[in-house]
């Protein structure tokens, strides 16, 4: 697994063993990417279950001002740290070991993102659960773009949002939603 491009282009980055962390594909990511490419300059990122931190680091490396990495694994968490040192992006990141519940209760109000992915494991029902609690605690700025990862063939849907892409790849689905702006509506 490498940062595909950007400033820490061909970064290696490290994964957790075992089956408890499953990263995203280089296939999915990169077309995830291609999805969002001219959006991500200068915004806030937040990879909600983070695990290597691949899709934050990615963000980071082509432009991104700031990533938040949360985690509930411990040895995930160092992993980002381990993985943001090496690609030089660890300045630009906040990594935080908790569960996401806990991060969003605790941030409600304090701040927004820009961009948001969300790649839970598979068999939970985290991401509307994710999407729920953060439009509650407004933590989606205007035109904010969520990005989910699962294996469910039909597109995650939330009023307040409009579903701008399913697609699949192989197994994978992504899901690409975005906060209308108040104006346009």
């Amino acid at each position: 697994m490498r940062i595909i491009t950007g400033s820490a282009r061909g970064a290696k980055l490290d994964t957790l063993d075992g089956l408890d962390t499953r990263p995203t594909a280089e296939r999915v990511k990169e077309a995830v990417f291609s999805m969002i490419q001219f959006e991500i300059d200068g915004k806030r990122v937040l990879d909600l279950f983070a695990g290597s931190g691949q899709m934050g680091l990615e963000a980071l490396s082509r432009g991104a001002l700031k990533a938040t990495f949360v985690d509930a694994g411990r040895e995930a968490a160092d992993i980002v740290k381990s993985n943001a040192k090496r690609t030089g992006l660890f300045e630009r990141s906040v990594v935080l070991n908790t569960d996401y519940k806990s991060f969003i209760r605790g941030n409600a109000g304090r701040g927004r993102f820009d961009i948001i992915f969300l790649d839970p494991p598979y068999d939970s029902d985290f991401v509307e659960d994710a999407i729920a609690r953060l439009q509650r605690a407004d933590m989606l700025e205007e035109g904010c773009v969520i990005i989910c990862e699962s294996d469910r063939k039909e597109p995650f849907l939330a009023e307040g949002l409009t579903l701008r892409r399913h697609a699949r790849y192989g197994k994978v689905f992504v899901t690409v939603l975005e906060k209308s702006n108040q104006e346009e509506e």
